[in-house]
């Protein structure tokens, strides 16, 4: 079997129902809190709103639009999240956060939580606590040239992508006989698409779909149908048993917003991929995989 017929079997088997490796971990649970776990979250709404770290650059997760207000499939969330909890969508502060500074910002409490594009890793699970992933990011491609039109177009193809990144490996495996060309940055690849030296570039979908719809130079570009990898993107919470009920509460929503088809049709609507492979079945039929044998809490 060739690796692109292996791939094309895990995108079926991700499709129909999505099994995560021990590293895609979810903490948190439906059951009860003790009184002592309440306390977080009493205290948000005691005082009314909560503040959640947000990017203000990352088109269409979370970005500043042209009125200098916070938009974007995570904002939808945030301010959703807030009419949960406290009955009130404006009833959020939003922090601008750096990739840098994500989990700082949790850990040190300066946030409540943190909605800023955070791949849940098992990692950063020794940091923080995670919530249900809300979308999966993954590996993607994008190109201008009509000829490619699959990743089968792409074995002997020039790729560019970002030096280091996680996207190397993905690509190198599933095409090994393509030419890939590592570049510092995201407008270094995109000079070298602009230019024919490269075919397409290869990044994280939801930052290729946040070039085309932000850049005029790249309106004609597409991206490709294929996902490389599964990369869950979650709510960072604090650790810690005075969180649990706070964690709960979000799981819940989380839950409830995918059964209702209301996280899938936002990412369609801020034009993310938004097939089935892009989500993880939160519905009670089902699985959420847990870690090492532990229970959900």
């Amino acid at each position: 079997m060739t690796r692109l017929k292996s791939f094309k079997n895990l995108s079926l088997i991700l499709g129909a129902h999505l099994v995560l490796s021990p590293i895609f971990v979810f903490a948190g649970g439906m059951l009860g809190v003790s009184e002592a776990a309440a306390v977080e979250l009493l205290e948000i709404r005691d005082r009314g709103y909560i503040t959640i770290g947000v990017k203000d650059n990352r088109a269409p997760l979370s970005f500043l639009d042209d009125s200098g207000d916070y938009t974007g499939y995570e904002i939808e969330i945030a301010r959703r999240l807030a009419k949960e909890l406290l009955g009130d969508e404006a009833a959020v502060q939003f922090v601008p956060v750096q990739n840098i500074e994500r989990l700082d910002a949790v850990i040190s409490e300066r946030v409540d939580i943190a909605i800023a594009n955070i791949t849940l890793t098992e990692p950063r699970r020794r940091l923080v606590d995670f919530s249900y992933p809300y979308y999966l990011d993954g590996t993607a491609f994008i190109t201008q040239q009509p000829n490619i039109t699959d990743l089968k177009d792409l074995r002997l193809g020039r790729i560019a992508l970002l030096d280091r990144s996680s996207s190397v490996a993905h690509v190198r495996y599933i095409l090994p006989g393509a030419r890939l060309i590592g570049v510092g940055s995201y407008a270094e690849g995109q000079a070298l698409l602009a230019s024919g030296e490269a075919d397409a570039f290869a990044g994280d979908a939801s930052v290729l779909t946040g070039w085309i719809q932000t850049s005029p130079a790249l309106s004609e570009y597409r991206l490709l149908p294929n996902l490389l990898s599964a990369d869950p993107l979650a709510i960072a919470i604090p650790k810690g048993i005075r969180h649990d009920e706070l964690r709960t509460e979000i799981n819940a929503a989380l839950r409830r917003w995918y059964q209702e088809g209301w996280l899938q049709d936002r990412a369609d609507y801020w034009g993310l991929p938004a097939g089935v492979s892009q989500f993880v079945n939160l519905s009670p039929s089902g699985d959420i995989p847990v870690l090492n044998g532990e229970e959900e809490r």
